[in-house]
């Protein structure tokens, strides 16, 4: 029968336990960052959007939004990296056949998605003869020439682009929301960083 104390107090197997049930340090980083760079690129472009061309305001928002999509293009590769030499799995698996595919084509559909879009922005802007800034600190380099097929091209695709990723992330915000309301299981909480200090035990 269970004590009190081995109730308050985790053990080797309990902390082995907790471990496996939640996502690796670096696996967190890289989801937090990469949330951070993609949010804050989309609203930067749908605030541009309501903006009209040659006004200033527009420009700086757009070369953030530009530089966010760099960022987002610079972490991606080492995330899927992470991803790939992490744990498989973590957690219990989904029962639900349906959910279950649903959730891993949300995130493969993310993944291609933030590659897709900085590609497309860039071919956008570097065809196009547009500034390529990152923060103000510099620019980067125009590797392809400029051509206006090619920059309509990039356009057209990141313009379509954007309305999947708004649908991809909302679906996976709704996700987080129906497992952690609904469902009320530990999905959001494997997820998030473990503030506590080694010594500290759960109530």
């Amino acid at each position: 029968m269970a004590t009190p104390e081995s109730l308050s107090d985790p053990g080797p197997e309990d902390m082995e336990l907790n471990q496996r049930l939640t996502y690796e340090p670096a696996q967190k980083f890289f989801h937090w960052a990469m949330a951070i760079v993609v949010l804050s690129a989309i609203a930067l472009g749908l605030w541009s959007s309501f903006l009209v061309p040659g006004d200033p305001l527009r420009k700086a928002l757009l070369d953030l939004h530009k530089s966010f999509g760099f960022t987002a293009a610079a972490l991606i590769l080492p995330r899927i990296i992470c991803r790939l030499m992490s744990r498989a799995s973590v957690g219990q698996p989904e029962p639900n056949r349906l959910f279950r595919l649903a959730a891993h084509g949300t995130h493969f559909g993310l993944y291609a998605l933030m590659i897709l879009m900085p590609v497309t922005g860039y071919l956008f802007s570097a065809a196009g003869g547009y500034s390529l800034p990152w923060f103000g600190l510099f620019h980067w380099p125009r590797l392809v020439d400029e051509s206006k097929a090619m920059s309509l091209a990039g356009k057209w695709l990141h313009d379509k682009g954007a309305w999947l990723i708004y649908a991809a992330v909302s679906a996976h915000i709704l996700a987080v929301i129906w497992h952690s309301v609904f469902r009320r299981d530990d999905v959001l909480w494997r997820m998030l960083p473990d503030w506590r200090s080694d010594d500290e035990t759960p109530d």
